[in-house]
């Protein structure tokens, strides 16, 4: 896990080195333990490295290879590496490492762009061919690590952070309306390749873009898991299915456990995460750190789930730590939370995850967290109603859009407001594409492709590797992800959500976990606004820079601020919240 950035000329000239420097100095925080620049002609990489898997300088980057003529920066983690390795090796390859790096180099030279469909794992990569001058950098299934890019004059860059593009100079920091529509309506999901920023834009997920000598290039998406019933699995019962997620997610936490050094989990005390510490346990992972927070009750909103991560912590025997957060520590860590953001994310969770791994990132480097299984398995309340619907896109608009295109309108200064319906219409197309049988098939193949790696995902991303923490997502193993999408409807919606995984837990974790109501990493103080965090709202949306910008109507903004406790999202967020958040995002940049 590390950040990674770099240039791409197309005028000819040198690459900008210092540019590039800038811009890889600014993630020393993802890559606490080594740095590094490299160029050649018209290209320049430059890389942080947070040091888990070789722990020697051998496995430093950017990682040149001379003999193959190919030069790689890369950010993630590649669990099948040494299966890989022991592959490459029978086929002649010699490695002068012991990390995933170098068994990336050596796959891209075996297999060409093919080599993505055999890595498993979390990753962003670029490959610089010597010979040629092609560039080549691909993004891994789900997203989970980010590549931001950026045309400036004459050149291509990238980095694994909005920030760091910031820095190298030259952005077009002007705000993207379709962006825009889409964070106030789409519930802050704002899918690529489109950023708030319109000179800013990121490679998708399972994407490979080879960018040609000439500046010419071409992309292509590598995965996409059908959501069809599979006729092979066709008389599987209930039983069936979930011995088989079992099955796979036994595999999925395993992967996940190599490393050079300790994994710890964070624990919320939920199904999925207690799921991971009941499975690795199983395997005869005993004495695991394990990590909860909680925060004070506000506004008679209830702050902690401690009960459920203390008896996980004692039923496993781990070695657990937990955090009670007060008000008065939440609200100091605000701005720095959001200043962790590479784009503006209005979830709760973004300061609850920041200040646990701000704690955990104190006792390793490396833990497994449970993101994902409610996107996979079905577990948000607006998953059954699409069971039976007859309007899918009605359906799930009213029960996701923060509010509709009239609503944003009504929101925004005139000269902010998109062409269209950008949102309605961008869900409206994703539900038009083959591949999904059934309206829940629909929306838990847009949630998983779109909303799970521009919400979640990137929350935990950008929150644990402020401080050179290693996130890994056992849900979401592509593997285990195909099986889900092939895992008949009505299996993931019983239970209230999430049925299908349920009941295959039972088997390891007690029921008082499963049954219980469902829960997040609640921040009360965001959700009803008072003292000192009221005020903070109030500053950002009346700062000198937010009037001068004039994204909002003044009228709304003042009636919002007068009662900011009058509604909330369907969702359940603050709207006066998501104003405030945006606007913090963009003067913590001097935008």
């Amino acid at each position: 896990m590390c950040g990674l950035s770099g240039e791409v000329r197309r005028d000819g000239k040198a690459a900008d080195v210092a540019a590039v420097a800038r811009m890889t100095s600014t993630m020393d925080d993802r890559g606490p333990d080594g740095t590094g620049v490299w160029s050649a002609g018209g290209v320049a990489l430059g890389h942080r490295r947070l040091k888990v898997i070789d722990l020697t300088e051998h496995a430093a980057q950017p990682m040149v290879d001379s003999q193959l003529g190919l030069t790689a920066v890369f950010n993630g983690m590649i669990y099948n590496y040494p299966q890989l390795r022991e592959e490459l090796e029978g086929l002649g390859h010699r490695f002068f490492s012991h990390g995933d790096t170098e068994v990336i180099l050596k796959a891209y030279a075996q297999w060409g762009e093919s080599f993505v469909d055999r890595l498993l794992g979390m990753f962003a990569v670029v490959i610089v061919e010597r010979d040629s001058g092609r560039v080549l950098m691909a993004r891994d299934r789900l997203g989970i690590k980010p590549l931001y890019l950026a045309e400036v004059p004459g050149a291509l860059r990238f980095a694994s952070t909005l920030q760091a593009l910031l820095a190298g100079g030259g952005v077009d920091t002007s705000i993207d309306r379709v962006a825009l529509h889409h964070y106030l309506s789409f519930h802050s999901v704002v899918p690529a390749p489109h950023t708030i920023l319109q000179g800013v834009r990121k490679l998708p997920p399972a994407t490979v873009r080879v960018i040609e000598p000439d500046g010419t290039s071409r992309e292509h998406r590598y995965w996409s898991p059908p959501y069809v019933r599979d006729e092979s699995k066709k008389d599987w019962s209930a039983t069936d299915w979930e011995e088989a997620v079992l099955d796979a997610l036994r595999l999925s936490v395993k992967r996940r456990m190599v490393s050079d050094v300790e994994v710890g989990v964070l624990l919320s005390g939920g199904v999925d995460s207690s799921l991971v510490v009941g499975l690795l346990a199983e395997q005869g992972q005993h004495g695991l750190r394990t990590f909860s927070i909680g925060f004070e009750a506000v506004g008679g909103r209830s702050g902690d789930e401690f009960v459920y991560s203390d008896l996980i912590a004692e039923r496993f025997d781990t070695h657990h730590m937990k955090m009670l957060v007060t008000p008065d520590r939440v609200l100091p860590a605000l701005d720095r939370a959001v200043g962790a953001m590479s784009e503006p994310m209005v979830s709760h969770d973004v300061v609850a995850f920041y200040l646990l791994s701000e704690e955990v990132s104190k006792h390793v480097k490396v833990v497994q967290s449970g993101q994902g299984a409610d996107e996979v398995f079905a577990g948000y309340h607006w998953y059954p109603p699409m069971l039976d619907t007859k309007d899918p896109l009605e359906t799930y608009e009213k029960a996701f859009f923060d509010r509709d295109d009239v609503g944003v309108r009504a929101l925004l200064q005139q000269e902010w407001h998109a062409e269209r319906d950008e949102s309605r219409r961008f869900v409206e197309e994703h539900f038009a594409r083959e591949g999904a049988d059934s309206p829940l098939d629909k929306a838990l193949r847009l949630d998983t492709e779109i909303m799970l790696v521009d919400d979640p995902v990137k929350r935990v991303d950008n929150t644990t590797m402020s401080f050179g923490l290693e996130a890994r997502v056992p849900f979401l193993d592509h593997e285990l992800v195909e099986l889900a999408a092939l895992c008949p409807p009505e299996l993931k919606t019983a239970q209230g959500g999430k049925g299908v995984l349920k009941q295959a837990a039972r088997r390891v974790i007690p029921s008082e976990v499963i049954d219980r109501p469902k829960g997040y990493f609640p921040v009360p103080a965001l959700t009803h606004l008072e003292g000192g965090f009221l005020d903070r709202v109030h500053d950002a949306l009346t700062a000198p820079a937010a009037k001068e910008r004039g994204l909002f109507r003044p009228e709304v903004v003042d009636r919002m601020l007068a009662d900011p406790n009058a509604s909330l999202t369907p969702l359940g967020g603050n709207p006066l919240w998501q104003l405030a958040l945006l606007e913090m995002w963009l003067q913590g940049r001097d935008l």
